[in-house]
């Protein structure tokens, strides 16, 4: 029995330029999706801003 590893149908067709095209667009809007998610998360833990004048002062003498 022998195993034959170069074989025509293992190869991918990238002679079609087309797949090259479609790959770098879908890599394209996964970054996209990625980088609103990002944005989203950042925005959600943004903290609130302070109500009053309570938190404005530190007092730094001991």
């Amino acid at each position: 029995m022998s195993v034959t590893i170069g074989t025509a149908n293992l190869e991918p067709n990238l002679s079609n330029g087309n797949v090259g095209v479609k790959v770098a667009q879908l890599a394209k809007e996964q970054q996209e999706a990625e980088g609103e998610i990002a944005l989203q998360l950042i925005q959600a833990t943004a903290p609130a801003a302070p109500v009053g004048n309570s938190g404005h002062n530190v007092n730094i003498k001991v």
